[in-house]
């Protein structure tokens, strides 16, 4: 039986801080002690080092099938265990669309084979699947995404019957991206008089407006109230969106949960001029008074998680001009080290990234045995060394587009060893490939 024990890591869990020894045994955590004397397979001497629950990203867009010149499973899921990340679930604007049971199920198939990290994918919902949406099980598939705005892939549900139906019907989580797609069109409209097809990147969120956020976001909060759909909006980018959610009630009792992203907590509209369309996102990244906004709203409970939105294209297609440049950009191999490095700046604490990326995913989505440094619990960990600095920059970009907006930052936090499932699977800056991650379930 396979062991791996880590010797006196810090470990930040469930709002405590503490120095103590883990064991790992065929995957799961054995035990959790002050001094743990066994011989083991494997050991780790983690003195000076932060011991994580590994990073549970419920929204990624890994590019498999149909657009892996982007990237794949298996180069993306490398990325993200680089990256401390344990765990994703992954977007159905894939090509095809994943809007039938068997095309899911393909890609469960892709990741058995080929995935690093842990792994599920959302069914996808379109004008006119319902029938195939309702099949979805609900304890090995995280979820039923609903485009309540146009993105990369065309899945727009703009039926409002067909949108009545699958908030009134579905057996699971929905999770919406939410801009109002007329909006968007009227803005655009505007801009392209005022300036041909010369638009600035700057106008992005313009374009797609606070305003055009808040309309479909609130339609959807709306509507969940009114059929008690278990909702979950993601990527909230505006201060007015922040006060839709409550942060009265219980996490696990709520109905409608909201989720933050990396690049909505760096980034600001006064970086367009610098970054270009590296990150032209959608919807987009705004004043930094919004940036400002969703980081307290992360802290005081109204958003419930952070992810990435990881969604990476090519160098090529990122540097058309506005109106041709796709939106989207990879985060999985930082968005941990950002984050910690907002830590570095006293605006989060360990405890809290360790809620926001790992436990409240967990209980969000009610996934079992996962999220937490609990004896029983699978072994997903991350070990973090908080005063190790190093630059980013495309010798160490893992992903296989070769390109990261986060390119010159400099990191004073990095990944020292991930384990996925109990596996070690990268360590010092390697990837130790030949073991799979597993398909979530949940506890529904």
């Amino acid at each position: 039986m396979s062991t791996i024990l880590i010797k006196s890591a810090t470990i930040i869990n469930e709002n405590k801080q503490f120095v103590s020894d883990l064991l790992v045994k065929e995957g799961l955590i054995e035990r959790i002690d002050g001094q743990i004397d066994v011989k083991a397979d494997q050991t780790i001497n983690a003195e000076g080092l932060y011991l994580l629950p590994g990073c549970i990203d419920d929204q990624v867009h890994f590019r498999e099938p149909g657009l892996t010149h982007k990237g794949d499973i298996h180069s993306e899921s490398r990325a993200a265990v680089a990256g401390g990340i344990t765990s994703f679930m992954e977007m159905p604007n894939t090509v095809p669309n994943t809007l039938t049971k068997e095309l899911l199920e393909q890609k469960y198939e892709i990741a058995a084979r080929n995935s690093l990290a842990n792994y599920s994918f959302y069914m996808g919902a379109s004008n006119d699947n319902l029938d195939e949406v309702l099949k979805t099980d609900i304890k090995n598939v995280c979820g039923i995404k609903v485009f309540m705005g146009s993105s990369t892939g065309n899945m727009l549900v703009d039926d409002p019957k067909a949108l009545e139906s699958i908030f009134a019907q579905s057996p699971m989580l929905i999770a919406t991206h939410c801009e109002d797609e007329a909006t968007i069109k009227s803005n655009l409209e505007h801009y392209k008089q005022l300036l041909g097809e010369n638009i600035p990147v700057r106008l992005h969120p313009k374009i797609r407006s606070e305003e055009a956020c808040y309309l479909s976001s609130s339609m959807a909060v709306d509507m969940a109230k009114k059929y008690n759909t278990r909702l979950h909006i993601l990527h909230i980018s505006t201060e007015k969106e922040t006060s839709l959610f409550d942060n009265k009630t219980a996490l696990k009792d709520k109905r409608i949960t909201a989720e933050a992203c990396i690049h909505h907590l760096w980034f600001s509209d006064q970086d367009y001029e610098a970054k270009g369309n590296f990150i032209k996102w959608n919807p987009a990244i705004k004043k930094a008074s919004d940036r400002d906004a969703i980081l307290k709203a992360v802290l005081n409970g109204r958003i419930d998680v952070i992810a990435t939105d990881h969604a990476p294209h090519t160098l090529e297609e990122k540097s058309k001009s506005y109106l041709q440049a796709p939106s989207g950009g990879p985060l999985v191999q930082h968005a941990l080290p950002a984050m910690l490095e907002l830590y570095h700046h006293g605006k989060i604490t360990l405890e809290q990234i360790a809620e926001k990326m790992a436990h409240n995913v967990a209980i969000c989505f009610e996934i079992e045995k996962r999220g937490y440094i609990r004896e029983g619990y699978w072994a997903d960990l991350v070990l973090v060394d908080l005063n190790n600095p190093w630059n980013v920059n495309k010798d160490n970009l893992l992903y296989k587009c070769k390109w990261s907006p986060f390119e010159g930052s400099t990191f004073r936090s990095k990944v020292m060893h991930t384990l996925v499932s109990g596996n070690l699977a990268y360590s010092n800056g390697s990837l130790i490939e030949g073991k799979s991650g597993k398909r979530l379930n949940f506890n529904r």
